[in-house]
């Protein structure tokens, strides 16, 4: 994106944890990334490095900030309001154990509320807020699945995206960039 006074985004999601690996619902609980995790984040580091970036933010999570360090550096700020959504009592839960209605409304997304637990409204609420508050320029952030997924459906393009993926955005424009890191990624 030229330089116009507007705001291009790239949010990166964490390399993969034992968790992930084991399928369990990973919310605020602090896990780190697994051997594999870190490996998918030094991939990440020529992609990043031949980029110049404004400022460099992660959450304050220890899977975003260790993939942020072997990515591209000490991001500048850690942050909770990048977190992914609070899983409540489904936290640490396999997706396969989960009951019905819990899996498909995760899968809708839209209006899902763990019990005890933050809702997709609070969630779109504090990422959009920190995004709202950037300042004209490039910005990389090492954010989680979730995080993606809500940008991604508000720009019409809903999808699960594997650890380490990539999300462009010009944010002032309201339009994904690019999307690197899965099968078939889709670029313009």
């Amino acid at each position: 994106m030229a330089d116009t006074g507007g705001v291009e985004i790239w949010l990166v999601r964490h390399g993969e944890t034992l968790w992930n690996a084991q399928g369990r619902i990973t919310g605020w609980s602090d896990i780190p990334l697994t051997e594999r995790g870190e490996a998918q984040a030094r991939a990440l580091f020529p992609l990043l490095a031949a980029e110049r970036f404004d400022s460099v933010v992660a959450s304050d999570l220890s899977r975003a900030v260790q993939t942020a360090r072997l990515a591209y550096g000490e991001p500048q700020r850690q942050l909770p309001e990048l977190r992914e959504l609070d899983f409540g009592a489904l936290e640490g839960s396999p997706w396969a154990d989960l009951a019905e209605p819990h899996r498909l409304a995760l899968l809708a997304f839209e209006g899902f509320q763990a019990p005890g637990g933050e809702s997709t409204a609070r969630l779109r609420s504090r990422v959009y807020g920190f995004l709202a508050g950037l300042a004209p320029g490039r910005h990389l952030a090492f954010t989680h699945g979730g995080v993606l997924r809500l940008v991604l459906r508000d720009f019409e393009r809903d999808r699960f995206l594997p650890p380490c993926a990539v999300v462009g955005l010009d944010w002032t424009g309201r339009r994904v960039l690019f999307v690197r890191g899965e099968e078939g990624a889709d670029g313009e």
